[in-house]
């Protein structure tokens, strides 16, 4: 799980009350021990930026986010959960355009600030523009954007390592901001980073699971 995603946006929520417009089918939940719970779904979607998995153990109450995952990615696992537990679990897609990479000092993506558009409809044009990467104390990483989308649910940042073979999410930033901070790790020397403005698609239906004994 991306560590800022984890120790910051599991404290996000959103409500249980999202229906699914359209309900992806083939999501599946499987519980394959007493404590562990094996999400899967079906890539379906071309034009899908990322899914985002979530859970609840209230189904009057709020959902947490598990994870933003990469496009091609079809499976989560949940595991080390509460014994004898019911949780509940879904999915939502996310859609929006993204930056160029860039590296750490390096230049920043092309483009500047214009008037903010749709995400939905805008293309391009709602792209973050003149995205940058800078060294910053304590081994941090400071971004900074210029905002040109007018309905953002939020921004990602997204990196790819030296030798991986695609971007995955690991930080993310409310919409209508315009700067974050990242502390590196040591096997992130080197590596690109990008940003993409998303909103949020429908939330799959709803799945149960109830954990056994320990």
């Amino acid at each position: 799980m991306p560590r800022k995603i984890a120790a910051v946006l599991l404290v996000l929520a959103f409500a249980a009350g999202c229906a699914a417009e359209e309900p992806a089918a083939g999501f599946t939940a499987t519980l394959t021990d007493p404590v562990n719970v094996d999400l899967n779904w079906p890539d379906d979607d071309p034009d899908v930026a990322g899914r985002i998995v979530e859970y609840t153990t209230d189904p009057n109450g709020e959902y947490t986010i598990l994870q933003f995952v990469p496009p091609r990615q079809t499976t989560y696992r949940h595991p080390d959960l509460i014994p004898e537990t019911r949780f509940y679990y879904r999915i939502r897609p996310f859609y929006g355009p993204v930056s160029d990479a860039v590296t750490v000092s390096g230049p920043a993506s092309p483009g500047a600030a214009g008037p903010a558009v749709p995400l939905r409809d805008g293309g391009r044009d709602a792209t973050p523009a003149a995205f940058r990467a800078e060294p910053a104390e304590e081994e941090m990483v400071r971004f900074s954007w210029a905002d040109r989308s007018a309905d953002e649910d939020g921004f990602l940042v997204e990196i790819k390592k030296s030798g991986a073979d695609a971007f995955v999410p690991i930080e993310m930033s409310d919409p209508g901001t315009t700067t974050a901070g990242l502390a590196t790790m040591p096997d992130e020397k080197g590596a690109s980073y990008r940003l993409r403005a998303f909103y949020y698609g429908p939330a799959s239906p709803v799945l149960e699971r109830t954990t056994g004994k320990a």
